[in-house]
């Protein structure tokens, strides 16, 4: 059920690129693999995103710093730009990394409050 949640959420990432003008895919194998990888990785020829998404019906969405720096170094080396994709409740956001405020335990947390209306 969680590993169906979550490839429902990453899915609905996919769709959500593809609607603008990004072609893009899930990476298999996300987050269980020994490499760092993304969830999904987006490009229109000009721009190139690896984005890790996660969803959750709380206000705040927390990320492990592994979590981040993972994305950081892939990111580097694919020469992609790295961005966060939260579903809070059932309306997705979208956060550049310093959107990012470190919490006292060192992971990284974003806000429902940072969603622009």
């Amino acid at each position: 059920l969680i590993m169906k949640a979550k490839g429902s959420n990453v899915k609905e990432t996919v769709s959500k690129f593809w609607n603008e003008g990004f072609a893009s895919i899930r990476v298999a194998g996300s987050g269980s693999s020994r490499f760092p990888c993304p969830d999904v990785l987006a490009s229109n020829g000009q721009r190139t995103i690896a984005v890790e998404a996660k969803a959750t019906k709380k206000d705040v969405q927390y990320f492990r710093e592994k979590q981040i720096t993972e994305l950081i170094e892939f990111s580097r080396t694919f020469g992609a730009e790295p961005i966060l994709a939260v579903k809070f409740s059932s309306r997705w956001a979208f956060f550049e990394l310093f959107k990012l405020r470190q919490t006292p335990n060192g992971d990284y947390a974003v806000s429902k409050k940072d969603v622009k209306d």
